[in-house]
Formats: C-alpha cells, sequence, structure tokens
C-alpha cells in the first residue's frame, strides 16, 4: 500500500466545502484539527454557505455561485498548491480544471480521477460509525491530531439566547418522509405551554407554516438557512432529521431530534448534551427517497416518548 500523503505546518490548503449543510458542519472538527498543526486553510465554497463558513473562523473564504460551472469556478482557484475535495462535484472538477498540482481526497467514486494523491482511510466492518469519523480519518491520514476537545467547540455568535423559549422545526429539508404528523407537533407545543415556556416555530416548509397557523400564542421566523443567529437564540431547538439540527448543534443550541427512516449512529448532531427521538422499526434505516410503505417510523412514534425526552432535557 503506498504511504499516506501528509500535509506540514505552513502549508497552504484549499478545501472544498461538502455540498451539504450536514456535511458541512461534520467537516469542521476535521478542517480545525489541520488548522491547529499549522496550515492555512482557504475555504471554497457556494455562496450559499459563505455566512457559515464565515461564523466558523477557519481561513479565508473563496465563494462561488451556488450553480457555477466547473470551469467558472477553476477561474477562482487559480495558483493554489494544494487541495482537499471530500466528494466529487463541480467543486472538486474545478481544482483538477485549474490544475492544482496536489489534489488530495478519498478515493470516491467520481472523485478518484480528479486526485493526484488519493488519501484512503481503511474502515474495518463492525457497527455503524458516525459521519464525522469519515472527515477525521482524512485529516489523522494528513498528519493532524483529531481527537481534541478544542476541535468540537461550538461557535459562538455572541446571539443573547433565550433559556425559556423553544424553537420548534418540523419541516426536513431531506424530504416529506422525515418529518413527523402535525397533530402530534400541536400536543408538543401544548405541553410546552403549559409547562410556561415560550415557542417559537422556525418556518423552513409547508409543515412549519401550518405549525405556526395553529399555534397563536407562539411567535415564528422563517428559517433561510443557514439561520445561524436564529438558531442561536434559543436554548433548546425541537426538530425533524435533517440539516437543522447539525446548524443549530454547531452554534451551541442543545437539541431534541426526531429521527424517522435516518440512522442516528450515522448522522446524528455532534454532542453528548443532544436527544434523540425515535421509533425503531424493522424496515429503518431507509435511504428510499419516498416510504413505499405505510410511515410507520414516524407514525408509531408517540407524542409521550417525545415529551419524555424533553421533560429530561428540560431539567437537566
Amino acid at each position: 500500500m503506498p504511504e499516506s500523503p501528509k500535509l506540514s505546518s505552513g502549508e497552504t490548503l484549499l478545501m472544498v466545502s461538502p455540498a451539504d449543510w450536514r456535511g458541512a458542519c461534520l467537516s469542521v472538527p476535521a478542517l480545525r484539527a489541520l488548522k491547529r498543526m499549522g496550515i492555512e486553510l482557504r475555504l471554497l465554497c457556494p455562496d450559499r454557505q459563505s455566512t457559515f463558513w464565515e461564523a466558523s473562523q477557519l481561513g479565508k473564504i473563496i465563494p462561488y455561485p451556488d450553480q457555477a460551472p466547473a470551469k467558472e469556478i477553476a477561474g477562482r482557484v487559480q495558483g493554489e498548491s494544494t487541495s482537499l475535495a471530500w466528494e466529487a462535484g463541480a467543486a472538486a472538477d474545478a481544482c483538477a480544471k485549474a490544475k492544482i498540482p496536489r489534489r488530495l481526497g478519498p478515493p470516491a467514486k467520481g472523485l478518484v480521477k480528479r486526485l493526484t494523491e488519493p488519501v484512503e482511510v481503511i474502515e474495518r466492518a463492525g457497527p455503524v460509525k458516525h459521519r464525522v469519523q469519515f472527515f477525521l480519518g482524512i485529516a489523522a491520514k494528513l498528519g493532524a491530531e483529531t481527537m481534541v476537545r478544542q476541535n468540537f467547540m461550538p461557535v459562538k455568535l455572541g446571539v443573547p439566547q433565550a433559556t425559556d423559549r423553544v424553537l420548534l422545526v418540523p419541516d426536513s429539508d431531506l424530504g416529506s418522509h422525515h418529518e413527523w404528523p402535525l397533530d402530534r407537533w400541536e400536543e408538543v407545543a401544548r405541553s410546552l405551554l403549559e409547562r410556561g415556556l415560550k415557542l417559537r416555530v422556525g418556518i423552513a416548509g409547508p409543515l412549519g407554516g401550518a405549525l405556526a397557523e395553529a399555534l397563536p400564542e407562539a411567535d415564528s421566523v422563517k428559517l433561510e438557512l443557514p439561520a445561524l443567529e436564529d438558531l442561536s437564540a434559543c436554548a433548546l431547538c425541537v426538530a425533524a432529521d435533517g440539516s437543522v439540527p447539525h446548524l443549530a448543534a454547531h452554534v451551541g443550541t442543545r437539541c431534541l431530534v426526531l429521527f424517522g427512516p435516518g440512522e442516528p449512529e450515522w448522522m446524528r448532531p455532534l454532542g453528548k448534551q443532544h436527544v434523540i427521538v425515535r421509533r425503531k422499526v424493522e424496515c429503518s434505516p431507509c435511504h428510499a427517497a419516498k416510504c413505499a410503505m405505510d410511515l410507520r417510523c414516524q407514525q408509531d412514534l408517540d407524542t409521550a416518548e417525545v415529551l419524555r425526552g424533553l421533560g429530561r432535557m428540560i431539567r437537566g
């Protein structure tokens, strides 16, 4: 097996941001580890991620239009010496078109042909590993010390946090099969109001809009991701599985996440302070774009189970 490539203190590294929000959040500990070893980071990202990377304070940001072709992106990275791409896509293609001399990344399908130095992390058979291990494994191969507490600390925005306000986000950007029924969200909301808590509904889609309409006692906010300040303003976020819990955790908001077809062991928000609630059924985890059965992973999750999880968090 060829020796894995290494980076040295003082080198400049162009990091190609993962395209999805969850991947961006989970790559942060690995990038902090690389920065801690003395690497100067430059972050290539779509425009919609600019505020996220600015808040993360990891290095200079090189944004590009969200749907830009590889040729256009390549013009923005001319002269870079080393790049790291986690996945295939237009930005990774742009690094090859720009003829960056060292192009690092995992030997994944669609990406390996764009690399000059593949970074392979051998995964042993066993239990499901959290996705963060993928990013940390590559950083470790490049010479970084990854398991350092500071690599996992939340970003502090300086936004005042209302300790008695709970943010409810029923919409999921993963699809409607990742969403819990509206009537049960209403039941949970009524229970929280009875406890004297203030509610804010985060509207990221139709379900959030319907919940806001059903709760005149709550205020609401339209969530335009990454929505970091909106997520940071509440001490507790109750959300469907999707990008929102990861972004909320990124800014230090505790989350209770309702998992349906997803696998929490693989993609839960980082940190022991978060609570996962799910009803494990025989067909989950499921990676289908749409449920072919009766959505039992959502229908079988009752409000009592969610309220028990919330009770533990509120008491804590």
